[in-house]
């Protein structure tokens, strides 16, 4: 072999196009109808609220878990607009990659790529939004909290698709180890947050016992 040949086989691989694991469409499918019924539900009640001072959200249950609360904070509109018209754009492109995905698309790197940066703002704003619920809103919002659910795994195992399939330039050897473990991890950061919660509000838990 010479030294041109020897270098060539040290490359990495170039990203494959091959389509993606069927799980993944079905994940993108099931998660972003789920996550899509649950911000316009959220939105429903923002715009009953917005008519109606008065009115009651339908998920306002306790001091606690009280979609009312969340809805009355500036958070709950941080960019001027109501954040479940996030929720209300974004799931539905999430719905149409897993029809799509489904359907044996085998998209490009600079799809996963697009995809990739799309989940990590969302897992992102979801963990800022968790944040500021726990520690300065103080109450939980039960339709939130299904998109926070359903925004994990999409974006736990659209990164494990792109380093494994090695979209991501490398670490195709780290996202193939983490692919091992993927349902520890994704358990993990569920327990992690479940947690979170419990401490946060633990004087009220302990007050139903």
């Amino acid at each position: 072999m010479t030294a041109t040949q020897q270098a060539r086989a040290a490359e990495p691989a170039p990203a494959s196009s091959a389509a993606p694991p069927r799980g993944l469409g079905w994940l993108y499918l099931i998660g972003g109808a789920i996550g899509l019924v649950a911000a316009a539900a959220l939105l429903i009640e923002k715009i009953n609220k917005l008519g109606n001072p008065a009115y009651v959200p339908s998920c306002s249950f306790n001091p606690i878990v009280s979609c009312g609360s969340v809805m009355d904070s500036t958070q709950a509109a941080l960019f001027g607009f109501p954040n479940p018209l996030i929720g209300v754009a974004a799931f539905p492109v999430l719905i149409t990659v897993g029809a799509v995905l489904l359907a044996g698309f085998a998209a490009p790197r600079w799809f996963w790529l697009g995809l990739q940066l799309g989940t990590a703002l969302g897992v992102v704003f979801v963990h800022w939004l968790i944040a500021q619920s726990l520690y300065e809103i103080g109450a939980l919002c039960p339709y939130c909290m299904v998109v926070w659910v359903v925004t994990i795994p999409i974006f736990w195992y659209t990164t494990l698709h792109t380093l494994s399939s090695g979209h991501l330039g490398g670490g195709v050897a780290a996202g193939t180890a983490l692919s091992r473990f993927h349902s520890l991890g994704l358990v993990v950061w569920y327990l992690v947050i479940v947690v979170l919660v419990l401490q946060a509000f633990w004087s009220y838990w302990t007050s139903l016992i």
